[in-house]
């Protein structure tokens, strides 16, 4: 907290700071004995009629009354990291968007609008990557009509959370009625500790995603665009464990695609009855083998921000989360009002 030369607590943001990560200290209203304070750090998103709109770096928005403020500051945009590799929101959204192709793009501004018959919300979603080159309200009426001629809900993927991410986007379109329906994180490590995990015989890998693979894979009624998808990328592999004889699908499977420096891990399942002996982290350990072989050296993976037990297992092998990212929904017109 910002202290002043009399040792009093100051505080040292206005409407001014909009935008810019703040970290402020407010009175609880109500409080509980010894619990007088609390201290919170995000993007200032709105100062508005008296009440401070912040934005954390999970998505989640905190509404503080200006009366209850008791010091604060503008803070560096994001923190330094500690371990694994370093990287900018914009690079990675980049890469992860490369990983997993739509069948159909169209660019508005920087905006691009993408589509793939409704296969995931990734592929079917705006990635905003700087100005539309319209207002904003003039660009989400284009973006609901390009997605309403394709018979689809339009969604907007956003992030939270590291320099250049998009907490004042996310406070327009929540203040639009835009629903956020998905949060997860993109993860980072090192690559190089993930090939050397140990590694079960018998690992399989192919360019395609074969019909042992697709029996694994956990989204049912694959059709062609699906598949287009998931081949989709600039080097992209597949590996399968093979079940026991007679196994309705294999042990195990995952997905890699290499680009550049990073390799992008995703789809790693394993059969719910062998789980917890390995398999998915010997999936990986082939997949990362094969990346070091095409020079990359980096790693990413998208995590669901509930999924514990993928935290841990991911954090064990020296992945960090970067950044937070969220899919929003166009609102109902009925609760829009429009």
């Amino acid at each position: 907290m910002e202290i002043s030369a009399a040792g009093r607590l100051e505080v040292r943001i206005t409407a001014a700071d909009v935008g810019k990560r703040v970290s402020v200290r407010s009175m609880i209203e109500h409080a509980a004995p010894g619990e007088k304070f609390t201290d919170t750090v995000g993007v200032l998103t709105s100062w508005d009629k008296g009440v401070l709109l912040i934005t954390r770096k999970g998505g989640e928005s905190v509404r503080i009354a200006e009366s209850t403020l008791v010091a604060g500051k503008v803070v560096p945009a994001a923190p330094a990291r500690r371990r694994g590799p370093a990287a900018s929101y914009e690079e990675l959204a980049r890469v992860a968007a490369r990983a997993w192709r739509p069948v159909e793009s169209e660019r508005l501004g920087d905006w691009e609008l993408r589509a793939a018959s409704g296969f995931t919300r990734r592929a079917n979603s705006v990635l905003p990557l700087g100005d539309p080159g319209v207002p904003l309200d003039e660009a989400l009426d284009a973006v609901r009509r390009w997605y309403g001629e394709r018979g689809l809900p339009a969604y907007v993927q956003t992030a939270t959370g590291a320099e250049g991410t998009q907490e004042l986007l996310c406070a327009e379109l929540e203040a639009r009625g835009w629903v956020r329906e998905v949060t997860a994180e993109i993860w980072v490590g090192p690559l190089a500790p993930v090939a050397d995990l140990a590694e079960p015989s018998g690992v399989v890998l192919s360019r395609e995603a074969d019909e042992a693979w697709l029996a694994r894979y956990q989204r049912k009624g694959m059709s062609e665009v699906a598949l287009r998808v998931l081949g989709g990328g600039p080097s992209v592999w597949f590996a399968t464990v093979p079940g026991s004889e007679g196994a309705a699908a294999p042990a195990a499977i995952g997905r890699c695609v290499v680009d550049g420096r990073w390799a992008g891990f995703a789809a790693v399942e394993v059969d719910p009855d062998l789980r917890r002996q390995g398999l998915g982290t010997g999936v990986m350990a082939a997949l990362a083998r094969r990346a070091l072989d095409e020079g990359a050296s980096a790693a990413w993976l998208q995590v669901e921000a509930e999924n514990e037990g993928a935290r841990a297992l991911y954090a064990g092998m020296g992945f960090a989360a970067h950044h937070a990212y969220h899919h929003y929904r166009e609102p109902d017109d009925r609760d829009s009002g429009r």
